[in-house]
């Protein structure tokens, strides 16, 4: 970009005399449908020197509120909080058992509603422990719905939302989604969003099968989460 043309740099603090295109660190703005520089001596005019440009006294204020706002948000930022947790879901998608927790609830037509047949939907309440023994002390409950996304069966998009019942987090949620390779040993998804202790909280989740017993139909998933929070 030519800088040529532009103002001479007129501050008069200790002889000051750069100009523009002498490659000075500056942010634009556009102020009053003019486009200006923050250079060294504050604003600089970039429209031809037809005549002699004065910023408004409000306009400078204006600017140093928009600074000002920016590196308080910056530094709030700055302060995010880094939560890790193991949780472990007791799932029992055994469909026609009473203790089930995980149930298809739509599907296609003429089609097995299974976790391998595209289309069908299930519906999820699993109870989560501190550890891998489903007499540990209950975190909370992983609520939500399952979808068979893929064509080939393979995948199936999640939808959690973890909601916390113990003493710590009580209350508290943190909504899981995305895409989950269901047949991988570790399936990751994103972190979107979250409440209570977990506002604005962002960051990923992985899950594996700890525990399966194929005839009752009964697993333990790990749930890892890392999530970034105010």
């Amino acid at each position: 970009m030519d800088f040529s043309g532009f103002d001479v740099c007129s501050c008069g603090y200790g002889g000051c005399e750069a100009t523009v295109g002498m490659g000075l660190a500056m942010f634009v703005v556009m102020v009053a449908g003019g486009l200006w520089f923050v250079g060294c001596c504050g604003l600089m005019d970039s429209t031809p020197p037809m005549a002699t440009n004065i910023v408004p006294k409000r306009v400078t204020n204006l600017f140093l509120v928009l600074v000002l706002a920016t590196v308080t948000y910056l530094a709030k930022a700055a302060e995010l909080n880094e939560t890790q947790l193991s949780l472990y879901f007791q799932d029992i998608s055994a469909f026609g058992n009473p203790n089930a927790t995980v149930i298809p609830v739509a599907g296609i037509a003429g089609k097995a509603w299974t976790f391998t047949q595209f289309g069908t939907v299930f519906v999820t309440d699993d109870y989560i422990t501190e550890t891998s023994d489903p007499k540990s002390p209950e975190v909370g409950r992983a609520q939500g719905m399952y979808v068979t996304a893929g064509l080939d069966g393979l995948n199936s998009h999640v939808m959690i939302s973890i909601v916390f019942t113990n003493k710590e987090y009580n209350g508290s949620t943190i909504q899981i989604q995305g895409v989950s390779k269901q047949f991988e040993a570790v399936r990751e998804v994103a972190v979107v969003a979250g409440t209570g202790k977990f506002r604005f909280a962002r960051g990923y989740a992985t899950f594996e099968t700890y525990f399966l017993d194929i005839p009752t139909q009964y697993s333990v998933i790990r749930c890892n989460v890392t999530v970034q929070h105010y």
